[in-house]
Parts: structure tokens; C-alpha cells; sequence
């Protein structure tokens, strides 16, 4: 997998999805005004950030694509049951943190860790099969990941394809299915006849059938239309706080990421820029300004 490539093409000047501007100016810019209103976080306030009990943990990581280093000792804390939403101009290593997780990258350094107290994993250099099966963590992708001659229900199938029996991934389906009739009543047709929302649907609904813990959410509102960004939002928050998943999102509508997520981190060339909760990153001016629209 390539690194993140550094996006050049000109963007507005009040940062994404929102927000009226006289003025656009180059992704490297917004970068270095970032940079300019980077405070960085201590570790006490990570740690504070996430009520001091941790479930996913980061600590001191180096990691990236290749030889080259993307994250530069990076730290997380995201507690159980709560919400992480990672923001930041292009390149800043927001998927990268993704991936590292899931062990899409190379890890120079540092560890990843899932659980509390004694039940506290060390997952850094697990494979991705087994961080889906032992650690319970789930990877949503950007859009276009769902196979588009194969039916809802067998896509649904697909998301089992490491449990023991086909039948457990099977029993699994029937459950989403019970849960979103949107999907039940489309289970026969092929996947890429749904809309957008659809779509996004069933990804979500296919990353549960091995009954996470953790959820990696990638750009879960590109390409939507806003009508179905607020459905995957509530779809979002059911999963979190009524079935007490922990999720960890990069999302390029910072305004609504932040606006769903407990925490907001704000990440500048593969570091924490700013760390705070939603509400506070919502309200910084400086934030606002290069992200919010305003």
C-alpha cells in the first residue's frame, strides 16, 4: 500500500464541508497554519480525554509505508464505549493512524494495545485476520468496498468469512437483517444496484458480523448526500452507545465528526496538533477557521 500522497490541488480556505470563502488557497498552507496553532497534548490530557481508562491504546508509535515514517511517536487513548474522530489537512497521517491499528503499515517503533487491566493486549504486531479475530477490531473502508455482483445477503456472508462455520456468519446476517429492514428488504439483489446510503449501510452492517468491539471508520460521509450522511451518523451513534462499540473515525467533514465524537484530535504532519473533546474543538476559533467553515 502507498503512503498518503500529499493532495496539491488548491482547497478553500476555510477548511472542509462548510462555510462560505472569498479566498483558496494550497493544502501545504493549510498545513503550515496549522502548524501555527499546533499546541500538541501532554499525556495527561490524552489520558484525561479518555476518562483515564483506556481500551485502545497508543504509545509512542512510529509507523508508516515502506521506509518511510508518517507517525511520529504518536499516542491514543480512547476509553471503552467512546468516540474518536481525527481531523486534519491532507497528508496528515489520519488514515495512516487507521491503518497502523489494523496492521496495514510498518511499525517502527512504539505499541498498540486493546483492553483494560489485566485483560490489556498487546496487538501491535498481530496480523489483521487476527486483530478482527482476537481483538475484536473491525476496519469500515471508504466507500466502493462492497462486492457488486454478489447479493445483500451474501456480502453480509463475506463478513464471516473467518468464523469457524459458515453457518455462525449466516446466524450473524439474520440478526442485521432483523435490525435494518432497509437491508432485509433489498437481502436478493445484487449490491451494486443500492444507493449511496445504502452502501454505507451495508459496510457498516458487514464489519459487525464478527461482533466487534472496536470499529475503524474511514470517511464514513464521502460521497453521500446529506440526507443519508445524518442516516450513517445514527447509525454510528446506535452502535456506540446501544451496543457499546468503540469507534475511531477519520472523517473529512470535521464538522460533523466532531459534532458525533466524545473526542476530536487534530493532526498535523503525523502528529497531535490540538486534542480535545468535540465540543471544545467545535468551539476553537482556530479550528474553525481552517476546518469548521467559520
Amino acid at each position: 500500500m502507498a503512503p498518503e500522497q500529499e493532495n496539491t490541488e488548491p482547497t478553500r480556505a476555510t477548511g472542509y464541508h462548510g462555510g462560505d470563502a472569498s479566498a483558496v488557497i494550497s493544502v501545504e498552507e493549510v498545513t503550515r497554519q496549522a502548524q501555527a496553532i499546533a499546541v500538541g497534548a501532554t499525556p495527561e490530557q490524552i489520558s484525561g480525554l479518555a476518562n483515564n481508562a483506556p481500551f485502545v491504546t497508543i504509545d509512542s508509535l512510529k509507523a508508516g509505508y515502506g521506509k518511510m515514517e508518517i507517525l511520529h511517536d504518536f499516542n491514543l487513548q480512547v476509553a471503552r464505549n467512546q468516540s474518536l474522530c481525527l481531523i486534519g489537512p491532507n497528508g496528515a497521517g489520519k488514515s495512516t493512524v487507521l491503518h497502523s491499528i489494523f496492521g496495514f503499515t510498518n511499525i517502527f517503533s512504539g505499541n498498540i494495545s486493546v483492553g483494560e487491566g489485566d485483560d490489556k493486549n498487546d496487538i501491535t504486531r498481530l496480523s489483521s485476520s487476527d486483530k478482527l479475530r482476537r481483538a475484536g477490531i473491525a476496519y469500515i473502508l471508504q466507500d466502493k468496498s462492497v462486492f457488486p455482483a454478489m447479493t445483500v445477503e451474501e456480502n453480509l456472508w463475506m463478513g464471516g468469512y473467518l468464523m469457524d462455520k459458515p453457518a455462525e456468519a449466516k446466524e450473524e446476517a439474520e440478526k442485521i437483517f432483523a435490525k435494518y429492514s432497509r437491508l432485509a428488504e433489498r437481502r436478493t439483489q445484487r449490491a451494486g444496484i443500492l444507493s449511496g446510503g445504502e452502501r454505507r449501510l451495508l459496510e457498516i452492517s458487514r464489519a459487525l458480523i464478527m461482533k466487534p468491539d472496536v470499529l475503524l471508520v474511514d470517511e464514513p460521509s464521502i460521497g453521500l448526500e446529506p440526507r443519508f450522511i445524518d442516516m450513517v451518523f445514527e447509525i454510528l451513534a446506535d452502535l456506540q452507545h446501544s451496543e457499546g462499540k468503540t469507534i475511531i473515525m477519520v472523517e473529512q467533514n470535521a464538522k460533523k465528526g466532531l459534532e458525533f465524537a466524545d473526542i476530536g484530535y487534530v493532526l498535523v504532519s503525523g502528529e497531535i496538533a490540538i486534542a480535545g473533546t468535540g465540543d471544545e474543538l467545535l468551539e476553537n476559533p482556530a479550528v474553525g477557521r481552517l476546518f469548521l467553515g467559520g
